[in-house]
């Protein structure tokens, strides 16, 4: 059959480079550290005040708390001052500056985007959809972090984007994270470190455990165990592994669009890419929002998942098991027969799908689709969560072809077993339009996840995996098109 007809819209994200992040700046040893601040307890207090209004004039109007921010850089430093001599609120001010920096989110793209209906659909015109955007933000160093945008969705499929202001802000830590000892035990033999090493250190804290408590723990056993090589790195994997599980919380008056999730984990160190939200309804009726994403350190990828209710609080989970591997995992928004359903790409080139009781853990998959068309035979991947409809799962996928050019197709899944294909595209959806060819990757349309509004089924896509773009297409007339 023919493919259905995508419309693209004119709406269109481009990356914005005036949106900047007031990062910690930490020079790469303490003793740079003590010189900086030596220095600036030397200058005179007419000097400091110099200082204070130049940095100020400066940044004030380009960060919403820069004041505060700098004070809290200031006391991150402390420990490095030669005296207890309390200084003047403009010297703090000053050294707080110097141990602080703009990043650029956005400086090289913005894109991979996902969407779900906004948590709030009150004050809407009959028939409208409010949704959140999120998307994969670069910049220096291709350092990845989540940002987002609203948008409403009216009756008639009009797309609209809510401007961004140009602030951003991080969230903060929440403290006094609590881990499971059985959970926390089980992710360590699932990552191969069940050994005399990791036994004791769990056998040294309560069965629910804070992260100091775990710090003590470790402290212990290394004066218990002799240290030889695999132990120094089990002691690193379990702290690790902690620090990978945290929670955050924005502000609750920052705007969607100011709220930023940047990499603070190890694992997340060099970035959070390719995040695929999901609305997933519990059987009590309510609802959580998940994302799964990949977090990269700089030598590997860990696909990662978060949580949240509101887009204010967030908690971030390390999953495990021996199929937790590779990127593009997507989370079904639903239980399927009683149990936690995922999509997942183990082996770089076929789609699988996995099924498992607790969502911490995954175990077994079972492979779903090949690429059998030619513009998917290099790789096959999914753009996202599945959609539920009343005729069966409808997943938008990618397929990797000639020159390594992305299209974006669609298959067909079974409503009660999955593991069954209903249907599928022959011909892609989307493929690069001439004018979406040039970018940070050319040739390239990507999505990690759409929506369906009425009988319209609504795609934003990265362009070249720079910018971001919508397209819209019949629900019914996809459908159709399965063979």
């Amino acid at each position: 059959m023919i493919c259905p007809l995508v419309q693209r819209t004119a709406v269109f994200i481009n990356p914005d480079r005036s949106r900047v992040l007031i990062r910690p700046f930490r020079p790469a040893s303490e003793q740079r550290i003590v010189k900086i601040i030596a220095r600036l307890i030397a200058l005179s207090e007419a000097e400091i005040e110099r200082l204070h209004r130049q940095v100020m004039e400066e940044f004030a109007e380009r960060h919403q708390r820069a004041k505060a921010l700098f004070l809290e850089r200031f006391e991150s430093v402390r420990s490095f001052l030669m005296t207890d001599l309390e200084l003047s609120e403009a010297r703090r001010i000053v050294i707080g500056a110097y141990f602080t920096h703009e990043y650029s989110l956005e400086a090289a793209a913005l894109f991979n985007p996902s969407i779900v209906a906004h948590p709030d659909q009150v004050g809407l015109e009959p028939g409208a959809l409010r949704f959140v955007l999120s998307l994969r933000a670069t910049g220096e160093g291709h350092v990845s972090s989540i940002t987002f945008r609203t948008g409403v969705i009216t009756a008639d499929g009009t797309i609209s984007i809510n401007p961004p202001t140009r602030f951003v802000s991080e969230a903060a830590s929440v403290p006094g994270a609590i881990y499971e000892r059985s959970r926390f035990a089980r992710q360590l033999s699932e990552r191969g470190y069940a050994g005399e090493y990791s036994r004791s250190t769990m056998a040294a804290v309560p069965e629910r455990f804070s992260l100091d408590e775990l710090r003590s723990a470790l402290s212990l056993v290394k004066n218990q165990i002799e240290q030889t090589e695999p132990n120094c790195d089990a002691a690193a994997v379990i702290l690790d592994l902690a620090l990978s599980n945290y929670q955050t919380r924005f502000a609750a008056d920052l705007r969607m669009s100011e709220r930023v999730i940047f990499p603070r984990s190890p694992s997340q160190s060099n970035g959070i890419e390719d995040a695929r939200f999901v609305a997933f309804k519990h059987a009590d009726g309510t609802r959580t929002y998940f994302a799964t994403y990949t977090a990269y350190d700089g030598r590997v990828t860990h696909p990662q998942l978060l949580e949240t209710r509101d887009f204010v609080d967030f908690n971030f989970i390390t999953l495990s098991g021996a199929v937790v591997q590779n990127k593009g995992m997507a989370l079904f928004p639903r239980h399927v027969g009683g149990r936690y359903a995922m999509l997942s790409r183990q082996d770089n080139e076929n789609i699988f799908i996995m099924f498992s009781d607790d969502l911490h853990f995954w175990s077994t998959a079972t492979l779903l689709l090949k690429p059998t068309y030619d513009w998917e035979f290099v790789q096959l991947g999914n753009c996202g969560s599945p959609i539920e409809t009343e005729r069966g799962w409808l997943v938008l996928s990618h397929g990797v072809g000639a020159m390594r050019k992305y299209s974006i197709g669609a298959f067909l899944l079974d409503l009660k077993d999955p593991t069954k294909v209903l249907g599928r595209l022959r011909e892609p959806l989307l493929t690069p339009a001439e004018d979406e060819r040039e970018g940070y990757v050319p040739n390239v349309v990507y999505s990690c996840g759409g929506l369906v509004h009425g009988r319209e089924l609504i795609i934003p896509y990265a362009v070249s995996d720079y910018a971001t773009r919508f397209a819209t297409v019949s629900l019914d007339a996809v459908l159709d098109a399965m063979v």
